[in-house]
């Protein structure tokens, strides 16, 4: 299955947003916690300036990962289940060779 290739049917495109949308809400609240734990932690301003460089690269990191284009979903998918945010279950019922590809994908 070349990428050019790939068709989304109306009912995975709706998967693919749910398990989109699942696995930014993950990273997010994640993203969140830690950024709550180490705000408890801020004695300083150099910890108030780190924690500002931090966010300013993790921010640029997750507008970056998380694109929504069906040419590179699989892609995004493959980087989100391999890092842990996306688990093979968000994505049941997307056609068995997508999976397939995203699931290999996420091994390399």
């Amino acid at each position: 299955m070349q990428v050019s290739e790939i068709t989304w049917t109306e009912t995975e495109k709706e998967i693919a947003q749910q398990a989109f949308k699942k696995a930014y809400d993950r990273e997010i609240m994640a993203l969140i916690d830690y950024v709550q734990d180490q705000s408890d932690k801020i004695a300083k301003i150099e910890d108030v300036w780190y924690l500002h460089d931090f966010l300013s690269a993790r921010r640029h990191q997750i507008d970056g990962k998380y694109d929504y284009r069906y040419s590179v979903l699989l892609f995004v998918f493959a980087q989100l289940l391999k890092e842990g945010w996306l688990y093979l279950e968000d994505i049941q019922g997307l056609e068995r060779e997508k999976v397939s590809k995203i699931s290999a994908l996420s091994r390399m």
